[in-house]
């Protein structure tokens, strides 16, 4: 019995019968797995910057003419290899700026530091699975009898397990506050600018200092990543640090304790709100963080077991994480919705095909209309950048991907014989459309899973 191989392997068989099969192959490898490489054509040439004389030239003369290059994409639903990069650039970044390193001083671990997570308010109760000491108990325990206005049980006895399709699913959906949701998300960057500003209030004034006072002498520094939890609604996981006047190059002022940056985020958390639009609409909605906060010190040991700090890697480890992951961690699509009949094809769950419709009934409203909450729709409403930080943090992601660059670019120098030599490249590249051929796409997943095993 002849076996007939499949089309992407034998077109792979074919192309390594090839001449040039050695040099397509490491195009292929030099991207680590990207799922969905750019293509380039164009050219290049390396001059030396001290004679002028051209020293390299080269083209896309590979691939079917064409250069590929990675996508860079941060999520790892769209491609694994590329967020793998940016999750670990992410983690430098973090950490740099909670220990040193990256062009920050090494004391910058001596300033006070929280890691804080502020959630979103309940728009109502849905299902959940909760953990004490080990056991599940209920997952809403309430009277047999008590039913809300549509009929339906107020209470759940079950204890889910994790996989259980209900976790996140409103116990009456209509009941649950699907314009409120909406709205919060849409707001939610609105309420973390607010909260920063209110922040730095309160710690002035707990200080017995003014705002201007207070900016010459100490600055709040921060980096952040919001979270999808399975309600389909983002809360933020933030390192908020107090520094001196020039940042983590100054020492802070001696009254900056971390036992003050926990009090002032817990007293301000409650007090941020915004009144959302539309109220002649869907009625008023005050949107405020959920009444849920966690905020624990960063210390690279253990002072009091009730403090329950968090270790400086741990931290870096949680947001680089988070950062990589989209609404699909909710249920969600990865791709914007163009056309209403679309949402019919959608393969998500019902709680989040209705904040998804929200989105849509609302964003056709001339009362919302600034709030784009169509363009958004396939994120529940939310168009918030998912990982942000304050400009004295630390280093940033760009100046991590020149560092990169730059030592790829010496390797290289070192390979064609440069190495001694002040270069300067030259080039015109245009975009020419992205993806693999089906023998390109099955040697990138070989490559993929080799350095997840490798990570592994």
């Amino acid at each position: 019995m002849i076996t007939r191989l499949p089309q992407s392997v034998a077109a792979l068989v074919t192309r390594a019968s090839e001449p040039e099969f050695a040099a397509w192959r490491r195009s292929i490898v030099r991207l680590g797995g990207c799922a969905n490489p750019i293509h380039l054509v164009g050219a290049a040439t390396v001059y030396d910057t001290t004679t002028g004389a051209a020293l390299l030239s080269y083209g896309s003369d590979v691939h079917g003419g064409r250069l590929l290059t990675a996508c860079g994409n941060r999520r790892a639903a769209v491609c694994p290899a590329c967020s793998a990069v940016y999750r670990a650039d992410t983690y430098q970044l973090v950490r740099a700026g909670l220990v040193g390193g990256k062009n920050v001083p090494e004391a910058v671990s001596g300033h006070p530091r929280v890691f804080a997570t502020l959630t979103a308010p309940g728009f109502g109760p849905v299902h959940t699975r909760r953990e004490r000491d080990g056991r599940v108990p209920p997952c809403r325990p309430r009277w047999a009898g008590d039913r809300c206005p549509h009929g339906t049980p107020v209470g759940c006895r079950e204890r889910h397990s994790t996989d259980d399709p209900r976790l996140g699913e409103p116990l009456c959906p209509r009941c649950y506050d699907y314009a409120g949701a909406v709205l919060w998300h849409a707001f939610a960057g609105r309420l973390w600018h607010r909260f920063g500003l209110e922040l730095r209030r309160e710690v002035a004034r707990r200080a017995g200092l003014s705002r201007t006072e207070f900016g010459e002498v100490a600055r709040l520094s921060y980096a952040k990543v919001a979270e999808y939890q399975r309600r389909g609604l983002v809360h933020f996981h933030a390192v908020i640090r107090l520094d001196g006047p020039d940042g983590p190059d100054s020492h802070p002022p001696c009254w900056a304790t971390v036992p003050l940056l926990v009090d002032s985020v817990r007293a301000v958390v409650g007090r941020v709100g915004l009144n959302a639009p539309g109220a002649a609409v869907i009625g008023p909605r005050a949107l405020r963080f959920g009444a849920q906060v966690d905020v624990r010190p960063v210390t690279s040991y253990r002072r009091d077991a009730r403090e329950r700090p968090a270790s400086p890697a741990s931290v870096a480890g949680y947001i680089a994480k988070y950062a990589t992951k989209g609404a699909e961690s909710a249920g969600a699509v990865d791709g914007r919705i163009r056309h209403a009949r679309d949402m019919v094809m959608l393969p998500v769950r019902a709680h989040v095909l209705r904040m998804i419709a929200t989105c849509w009934w609302l964003g056709g409203l001339t009362e919302f209309a600034p709030l784009g909450l169509r363009r958004w729709a396939h994120m529940l409403g939310y168009g918030g950048h998912f990982s942000t930080k304050s400009r004295r943090y630390s280093t940033t992601l760009t100046a991590l991907r020149q560092a990169r660059t730059d030592h790829r670019a010496e390797q290289q120098r070192v390979s064609l014989g440069l190495a001694g030599h002040s270069t300067v490249t030259v080039g015109r590249w245009r975009y020419a459309g992205r993806g693999y051929s089906p023998e390109a796409a099955l040697l990138a997943a070989s490559v993929r899973e080799g350095g997840a095993s490798h990570g592994a």
